[in-house]
């Protein structure tokens, strides 16, 4: 039986193992010039950098996404934790490394706020319970039903589904700069502290109980080894594969459009924008109305940029978190107001600073992103402009000056993850796991207007992140598998 998947990001790559070692023929169609969806790769003058996700959290489920077919880690690329695991500034001259394990990290909560090590080991332990629950419990469920929720909300011993994190962490913390520290890893699960429930805190487990790591070349190498996997499975892989239609007849798919050549197979997954692929529907077969979408909590958008330098950059980490800003102040204008924020939190990665594969000896790689509100208006006027900004404050806060070691400089942003991924109004990850938009609560995995259509990814369970994309594309297959028996 043939199973036909649209798009190779991280959640199509996954279903396409699982897929074939159950049996199935699995052809996978991507419409860029190589896989990975958002998670591609970019090289200039012997810099290589990644275009889309560049934190390693959650090496477990990593380990458990390999182990499911006999596999390590270890057998495709290597890892090698952080230490510093990063480093965040608040202003000249303050600044807070976090470090690779629990007990230094409290004593340095210890040292800024008295009281708070003990307060912070008493909170990590909770969101380790927390994680266990969601790992058991909750992030490899299908969002079918309410059940779901119901089954990790009677293992919690507090109900933290109606609490938020900003509750959670302002309850227990006083420093502005903590509670900032722990507020910023539900970031990556695309919505603001304040509308995130408690429960959630398990971003904090992963953060400091299972730490930072990164692969050896890149997050890339990810992409590779599994792509290295599903070719030993079996898996066909077509690029520059531009799907433009999905023909339905008696309310089952029977084929796709790919640059103008009809394709057949019994079942199809799309790991593509899920808005897209219902607009490659007849409307009648789509689920969700615009107003459905248009309605939704999205995650940010970024503006990314890929600099290359001359020389080494002094006073970062590989990861390095600029939160000289007001951050209230910047989540209103990426989810309320928004409008391009006046004066942005921003993030910069230096993969070079742990890996000498990335640049040229001397020379130093460096990525920087600004998240943004969906749908922006995006011109090179604007993007000059906020290169401008967070270059000058980059400046300022680490006491150099970098602008005339810049040997070049790509950018992207909104009208680039609309363009590449078809992605909805821009987003760069997805839709947000606000209360009202988890497990059951989101978009499905299985069409319930076409028997034979899948989704996988971002925008349906279990959410935003490469470790919920593996998860995502795990959920799929078995749901593949179980309905349609070979």
């Amino acid at each position: 039986m043939k199973v036909i998947i649209i798009g190779s990001g991280f959640s199509s790559l996954a279903a396409s193992c699982y897929l074939a070692k159950a049996g199935y023929e699995v052809e996978v169609y991507e419409k860029n010039a190589t896989i990975g969806g958002r998670a591609r790769q970019f090289k200039k003058d012997g810099f290589t950098f990644d275009i889309g996700p560049t934190w390693y959290w959650m090496p477990d489920v990593f380990e458990k996404f390999f182990a499911d077919f006999g596999k390590k880690v270890s057998d495709y690329y290597n890892l090698e934790k952080l230490s510093p695991a990063y480093k965040v500034f608040f202003d000249k001259n303050d600044e807070i490394e976090i470090a690779d394990n629990l007990v230094s990290i409290a004593a340095t909560f210890e040292d800024i706020e008295k009281g708070s090590g003990k307060k912070l080991t008493s909170f990590i332990e909770e969101a380790k319970t927390n994680y266990n629950v969601a790992i058991k419990d909750l992030v490899y469920r299908p969002g079918d039903s309410i059940l779901e929720l119901i089954t990790v909300k009677t293992a919690l011993k507090i109900n933290q589904f109606f609490s938020t994190i900003t509750q959670t962490v302002h309850s227990r913390f006083k420093d502005y700069r903590l509670r900032q520290i722990l507020e910023f890893p539900v970031l990556f699960l695309g919505a603001k502290p304040s509308n995130t429930p408690g429960f959630y805190n398990f971003m904090n487990y992963a953060d400091f109980g299972l730490g930072t790591w990164h692969p050896k070349g890149g997050m890339y190498k990810v992409v590779e080894a599994i792509e290295s996997l599903a070719l030993e499975l079996g898996v066909t892989f077509h690029l520059n594969s531009d799907v433009q239609k999905i023909n339905t007849v008696n309310n089952k798919v029977v084929s796709i459009e790919v640059n103008g050549i009809t394709k057949d197979a019994a079942v199809f997954l799309s790991g593509a924008d899920y808005h897209f692929t219902e607009s490659l529907l007849d409307k009648p077969f789509r689920q969700y109305t615009e107003k459905y979408w248009d309605n939704k909590v999205f995650a940010p958008s970024s503006l990314l940029f890929y600099v290359g330098f001359d020389k080494k950059i002094s006073n970062v980490n590989h990861h390095t978190l600029f939160f000289d800003a007001p951050f209230i102040q910047h989540a209103e204008e990426i989810y309320d107001t928004k409008v391009w924020p006046q004066k942005p939190l921003f993030y910069a990665s230096f993969p070079s600073k742990t890996d000498e594969t990335v640049s040229p000896t001397h020379f130093e790689a460096g990525i920087f992103l600004i998240p943004l509100a969906t749908n922006l208006e995006d011109t090179p006027e604007i993007r000059a402009l906020y290169f401008n900004k967070i270059i000058e404050r980059f400046e300022i806060l680490t006491d150099q000056s970098v602008k005339e070691h810049i040997l070049f400089k790509e950018s992207y942003c909104v009208n680039d993850f609309k363009k590449d991924y078809n992605s909805y109004k821009g987003n760069a990850y997805g839709l947000a796991n606000i209360l009202f938009q988890t497990a059951f609560l989101r978009p499905k995995i299985k069409s319930k207007k076409i028997e034979n259509l899948y989704f996988t990814g971002q925008l349906t369970v279990p959410g935003p992140g490469v470790p919920p994309a593996l998860i995502s594309g795990k959920i799929a297959s078995d749901k593949i598998i179980k309905l349609h028996k070979i």
